[in-house]
């Protein structure tokens, strides 16, 4: 039987495709640096007067109006029927803060139109100041007619 005989190919690096990933690479951190810098934040040093006051933070507590219909006064969850009284012992505790009305974003399972007007016109009624959070003008369409 004839036997043939292969030649052992030598093991051999192949550079170009090492060459092409490295390339790759280097490509995507310089792209992700481009898009880290803030060009449009300029450091300005602030001068300080002799006739400023020292600025005070305003405290302030969230009422958010989850999709599922719970109610958050801060980080507590309280019913309906407590967060007027909730409210009212944070600004007994903390005079001058103010008071942000929020509702979760995203479609919900219950409709939260009649929680949102009940809990508006009970602190309204209360003579609480409400300050809405919602989204920003810009980027919006006009509501078509």
């Amino acid at each position: 039987m004839l036997r043939l005989r292969r030649e052992e190919l030598e093991p051999r690096i192949e550079l170009m495709p090492l060459i092409d990933v490295i390339f790759l690479i280097l490509t995507f951190f310089i792209y992700a640096m481009v898009l880290m810098v803030r060009v449009d934040v300029l450091p300005v040093p602030l001068e300080t007067y002799a006739s400023s006051d020292e600025p005070k933070s305003t405290p302030a507590v969230g009422i958010t109006l989850r999709l599922d219909g719970s109610i958050y006064v801060g980080h507590d969850e309280v019913g309906l029927n407590n967060v007027l009284q909730s409210v009212q012992q944070v600004l007994e505790d903390e005079p001058g803060t103010i008071v942000y009305l929020v509702m979760e974003d995203g479609n919900g399972t219950v409709d939260r139109g009649p929680i949102l007007t009940g809990l508006w016109d009970s602190l309204h009624l209360a003579g609480i100041d409400i300050q809405l959070v919602g989204q920003d003008r810009e980027g919006l369409e006009p509501p078509n007619p």
